[in-house]
């Protein structure tokens, strides 16, 4: 099936009171079950690429997008590919060029007013290349290694005031905001604000994205989703069911020496993962 736009899935997603989840790729694995794991659900979904993950392989995007890319055309579901928290000037570029229809150009940790001025920019060089932008305003924490913020910290939290101001002075397509949610936590058990969803939602004419999804209980996401979500970022879930399927398979059978034989069971672990985290968000 053709690539379809990340901004095509969020937009009828929002339009329907529903979420699309978006996976992050960082192996050839992760993409095969995010496919396999799509089509088991029915449901459409994004393979993202993050700039951590380009960092993994050498700073090198293109064989990376391209496997990412074969996957998702050979599915029987509707896919949509994203590169992710991108802060290179070059790398942002570079979502053009390989065929990407969407980037979230991440700028939270600049100053407000750096950020809205760096951010105005990605927006105005992606529009004019037919490219969906997507942002971040708050700080969600747990990316490169830095602990989990606390949510109630001054400047952590979304303010809605301040996020309408910055989706109009921005002209952004898509807003990931922070309500309580952190990358990189392996236990879910983060508790996100659904009141402030639902004011975000009110305040702002683009779609809300959490980050940290990994991290939400199932009824916490549903209710995120009830309240206003409408793109749900998921990777760290994915790690999880990937590192713990190739660890149980080595301590049952420490002599195996061939990939191919843990790699299996790994890939399986992450397409469950995949479908019941689109079954979760579908509602």
């Amino acid at each position: 099936m053709p690539l379809v736009s990340t901004g095509e899935l969020v937009t009828r997603a929002r339009s329907q009171g529903r979420a699309v989840a978006a996976f992050n790729v960082i192996t050839l694995e992760h993409a095969e079950a995010i496919a396999a794991g799509a089509e088991r659900a029915g449901e459409p979904a994004v393979l993202q690429i993050s700039e951590n993950a380009v960092r993994f392989h050498g700073g090198e995007l293109t064989a990376l997008a391209a496997a990412t890319g074969a996957v998702a055309r050979a599915s029987s579901v509707p896919l949509a590919l994203h590169l992710d928290h991108v802060v290179s000037r070059d790398l942002l570029h570079a979502a053009y060029t390989e065929g990407f229809s969407s980037v979230m150009f991440d700028a939270s940790k600049l100053p407000y007013g750096d950020n809205v001025k760096a951010t105005a920019e990605a927006v105005r060089w992606g529009h004019g290349r037919g490219i969906w932008v997507e942002a971040e305003l708050g700080r969600i924490g747990g990316k490169d290694g830095e602990p989990p913020l606390d949510a109630h910290a001054p400047g952590v939290r979304t303010d809605p005031a301040e996020a309408a101001a910055y989706v109009a002075d921005t002209g952004v397509d898509a807003l990931a905001v922070a309500v309580g949610s952190t990358h990189a936590m392996t236990e879910r058990t983060a508790s996100v604000d659904h009141a402030l969803i639902a004011g975000l939602r009110a305040a702002l004419p683009v779609p809300l994205v959490l980050h940290g999804s990994s991290g939400v209980p199932d009824d916490g996401l549903r209710a995120a989703v009830a309240a206003g979500m409408t793109k749900i970022n998921i990777g760290t879930a994915l790690n999880t069911a990937y590192t713990g399927a190739v660890r149980a398979f080595l301590e049952a059978h420490p002599a195996t020496v061939d990939p191919r034989a843990y790699l299996v069971p790994a890939r399986e672990a992450m397409a469950g993962t995949v479908a019941h985290f689109l079954a979760v968000v579908r509602g």
